[in-house]
């Protein structure tokens, strides 16, 4: 049974045949089988032998009937069919009910009086002595089946909560900063399935707060080199001795750059966050309209077919704008071919395929994987190249949306970098 809450109903249910059953067999148990029918009808043809005969004079009746009071050591009073009572002994005996045709016993469970309707039609009123109240056995056994019923229900309460404590106790060590903490998946119910949800969130922000330190860390790293140069080029434009009016320009040509470097850094790190934090919106992209906007930008030459997925425009419009500038980069001068075209030619929703080739010097085999890592900068990389965040975010936008990237080797000298793009976004 692996839904919990039929699992708790069905143990509810047990306890209660139990405690049914077992109330059940202790109410029978005290009150014992009687068989009161046949007692009560035996002492009925006791009493009429006990008896004078109902055509016996009055006095001969009275004097039986007072040997019995003086035998039991009860008060008795004799009454005919109608209810007329023809004599008593000792102390008062209760009226019969004379529209009744058997005996039977009055008062409740502690009867007081026993009327005895005799074979002749008379009745015999027999007043019973008080009988003493005396629980404590029944009330022992009462508080010993409470103790089974809290026996029996304590694994069967454990078994049910034990997990939820369990996956509460990995919750709190996550929220100390505990971020491996993962909660055990037993059975298939609602709290296996908790705990599921749980480890699989608490792999995903594991991995957002370790790419994020990975990321600032790099960053802070590869942003040093483009600070340092913009303090030393500002010092000396600065100095007490200023410079030769040539030299102040290149100087602010330095610092231009230097900040548009660090410009180009910075919105590819907000960039790479915004991914990263699931910020990009899931819009239907026209692909090949957005390729030919950034094609005529870069003097890109551009050829394919209508292709569309639903992702972030603005994120695959900076895919493409890094595999150009990228292109153009490593081929200065060189003409940078852009081709878009579907997946699938009989669905251009379902995805698209990108393709950038250029006439640089290629990517050595040995790099094809790596140039696609954070800060990771070709061996034949310009001189000029930016922080290495380029081609990340372009690996990055494609897996969000369902695809890849990777780069060959182009027929006649150069790179070729083929995106793939499905038509759906990845969770991030």
């Amino acid at each position: 049974m692996s839904r919990l809450y039929l699992r708790m109903y069905v143990a509810l249910l047990a306890v209660v045949i139990v405690f049914f059953a077992s109330s059940s067999l202790l109410f029978f148990w005290h009150r014992g089988d009687t068989r009161e029918g046949a007692m009560l009808g035996a002492a009925a043809r006791v009493a009429s032998f006990a008896l004078a005969a109902p055509e016996a004079p009055a006095p001969d009746q009275r004097q039986s009937l007072q040997e019995l009071s003086t035998v039991l050591g009860l008060g008795v009073a004799l009454f005919d069919a109608e209810g007329r009572r023809l004599a008593e002994a000792g102390s008062f005996a209760p009226l019969p009910d004379v529209s009744r045709s058997e005996s039977y016993l009055e008062g409740g469970p502690r009867h007081h009086a026993l009327l005895l309707r005799l074979a002749d039609g008379r009745w015999l009123s027999v007043r019973l002595p008080p009988t003493p109240h005396r629980h404590g056995g029944f009330v022992a056994s009462l508080a010993l089946l409470a103790g089974l019923l809290a026996l029996v229900a304590w694994p069967l309460a454990r078994s049910l909560t034990r997990r939820i404590e369990s996956l509460s106790a990995r919750v709190e060590a996550f929220g100390r900063g505990e971020l491996g903490a993962r909660a055990e998946v037993r059975g298939s119910d609602e709290v296996a399935r908790l705990a599921a949800s749980f480890n699989d969130a608490a792999g995903r922000i594991e991995a957002l707060v370790a790419t994020q330190r990975t990321l600032l860390a790099s960053a802070s790293h590869a942003l040093r080199s483009p600070l340092a140069r913009l303090r030393v080029a500002a010092e000396l434009m600065a100095g007490d001795a200023p410079p030769a009016p040539e030299r102040v320009a290149a100087l602010r040509d330095q610092l231009a750059r230097e900040v548009a470097s660090l410009d180009a850094a910075v919105e590819e790190l907000l960039a790479v966050s915004r991914l990263e934090l699931g910020a990009a919106t899931q819009v239907p992209v026209d692909v090949l309209a957005l390729a030919a906007e950034e094609a005529a930008r870069a003097g890109a030459e551009l050829t394919g077919a209508p292709a569309s997925v639903t992702g972030d425009a603005r994120s695959l419009r900076h895919l493409l704008r890094n595999l150009l500038e990228n292109a153009r980069r490593h081929a200065p001068g060189g003409a940078v071919a852009l081709t878009v075209e579907p997946i699938d030619s009989a669905w251009p929703d379902a995805g698209a395929r990108i393709e950038v080739a250029d006439r640089g010097p290629g990517v050595p085999e040995a790099e094809r994987d790596r140039i696609f890592e954070p800060f990771a900068k070709g061996s034949l990389a310009p001189a000029e190249a930016g922080v290495g965040l380029g081609l990340a975010i372009v690996r990055q936008v494609a897996r969000h949306h369902g695809g890849d990237v990777r780069v060959r080797a182009r027929e006649g000298g150069g790179s070729v970098f083929e995106v793939t793009l499905s038509g759906r976004v990845t969770p991030g």
